[in-house]
């Protein structure tokens, strides 16, 4: 009996270790809103896409993350929003994040120098997998600003 028992166990523990992901899932930015504008506090509504390349599902049970952008801290959330990562799959999570007047702030100033084509930004922070602990992540990655239409030059000569 003693024997199955611990046969039972170590197989057990195997599958375990087989679920686990081995790879730490890719975070991107997928988009950014502004939902409110005060003076010293901003929340913005993001939408963050988790690409899971492992091979079992990955239940995110909550997350903690901070975005740089411009190499400057920028806003920060946190979420506790279930959601399951399918396993070779992706899926989209919308979170909020809260920004001060000093993070927005140092992007205005940034933009005033003119010389911007886009914004550089790097999350970071860990996904809560219940029973799976926390999985660390960061990325980083360019989001190209619009262009603004060229001036037209006047028609003359009518």
């Amino acid at each position: 009996m003693h024997r199955t028992r611990s046969g039972w166990i170590i197989a057990l523990a195997l599958a375990g270790c087989a679920a686990y992901p081995t790879r730490a899932p890719e975070v991107s930015l997928a988009n950014i809103d502004i939902v409110e504008a005060g003076l010293l506090e901003q929340r913005f509504a993001l939408k963050l896409r988790v690409l899971n390349p492992n091979d079992a599902d990955i239940p995110v049970t909550g997350l903690s993350f901070d975005i740089d952008i411009n190499g400057q801290p920028f806003a920060k959330g946190v979420s506790n929003k279930p959601v399951l990562i399918p396993r070779l799959g992706e899926a989209v999570l919308e979170v909020d994040a809260l920004s001060n007047l000093g993070g927005v702030m140092r992007q205005i100033q940034e933009f005033a120098k003119g010389d911007r084509e886009g914004l550089d930004y790097r999350i970071r922070g860990r996904l809560i997998t219940g029973s799976l602990g926390s999985v660390p992540f960061e990325s980083r990655g360019e989001v190209k600003l619009p262009r603004l239409p060229a001036e037209r030059a006047p028609v003359r000569g009518i």
